[in-house]
């Protein structure tokens, strides 16, 4: 059952990643309820998560049916074993600090393109690859959108946005996020493009919450903000909740942003609803549809949204 759905899905998704010179993209996502895999191709290695769920395996039960399925992915996609990374993905409530601790101690990275831009990724050792595949298209919208401008990153992770800001054509970059361990990631994603590190692509550590309320009127052009669901880390000030925080953040980003500015604002909180009326913004674009990539269709958990000053 497992070896005819990954068969269909990897057929269909494979063609259509090759017409659109895709080498990063999801194959399968949970489709069947008894395989619980959300399963990626990172150009010749393979990413397998197991969402964690209760099963009557026993724990030699489960390791025997897991190295099975092993089997099939690796039969199905043409990869070899060797270059399949697994490991249980725990439902995250919030961001802690596991999320941004080593879970392994192998620091299995390994390069990766995405529309002719290099990319570190990981999978091994973090919670995540270090490279979110269903950004794919808001990438290249930041980059559209960032010629001479003033880019400000929040909650940059490795940065992602910010290489694709600066391909741009950006007049600066500025990433922030609480985590050392990620913008040392971020740093390495923009040496490994030739892009130096600087006055006109600088990385902040800080608590983005307070951080936003430093900055003056009108010092970004543009600013990308995809905060964490849920957030009571020990590293900020305050507990934060994407649902009942966002107006307050968004609106202290708008806030930073010069006139005719544009905030890119996303959140992975299934049950998330904008607040429209109280955001202070001239306007704003639903771009979820927009920005949702082919291997992603029907199965997005996320939302997506262009709020202009």
């Amino acid at each position: 059952m497992f070896e005819n759905r990954l068969q269909k899905v990897f057929r269909h998704k494979n063609k259509q990643a090759k017409r659109l010179m895709v080498f990063c993209y999801r194959v399968y996502d949970h489709d069947l309820p008894e395989f619980p895999f959300a399963i990626e191709l990172y150009n010749d290695k393979v990413y397998v998560a197991e969402y964690r769920r209760k099963h009557n395996m026993t724990e030699s039960e489960h390791e025997e049916w897991l190295q099975q399925s092993l089997d099939v992915i690796s039969n199905v996609l043409k990869i070899p074993a060797e270059n399949i990374f697994s490991r249980e993905r725990k439902k995250q409530s919030h961001r802690n600090k596991e999320q941004y601790e080593k879970q392994n101690n192998t620091q299995a990275f390994f390069k990766v393109e995405e529309n002719g831009l290099k990319f570190l990724v990981n999978l091994t050792d973090y919670l995540d690859t270090g490279l979110f595949l269903d950004h794919r298209i808001t990438r290249q919208m930041v980059q559209a959108a960032s010629s001479n401008k003033r880019v400000l990153n929040l909650f940059c992770y490795t940065a992602s946005f910010s290489v694709y800001a600066a391909f741009g054509n950006a007049a600066s970059v500025t990433s922030v996020d609480l985590s050392k361990t990620y913008l040392d990631w971020a740093k390495d994603n923009f040496i490994i493009n030739g892009l130096k590190p600087g006055n006109k692509y600088s990385f902040i550590h800080a608590d983005i919450l307070q951080y936003l309320k430093t900055l003056q009127p009108g010092s970004f052009d543009l600013i990308v903000l995809d905060p964490p669901t849920f957030s009571n880390s020990k590293r900020m000030k305050d507990f934060f909740d994407v649902q009942k925080d966002h107006v307050d953040i968004i609106n202290d980003a708008l806030q930073a942003l010069s006139d005719n500015g544009i905030l890119f604002f996303s959140t992975n909180y299934t049950k998330f609803i904008l607040d429209e009326k109280n955001i202070n913004a001239a306007s704003f674009r639903n771009i979820t549809k927009a920005t949702t990539p082919f291997d992603f269709e029907g199965n997005l958990k996320r939302y997506c949204y262009q709020l202009f000053k």
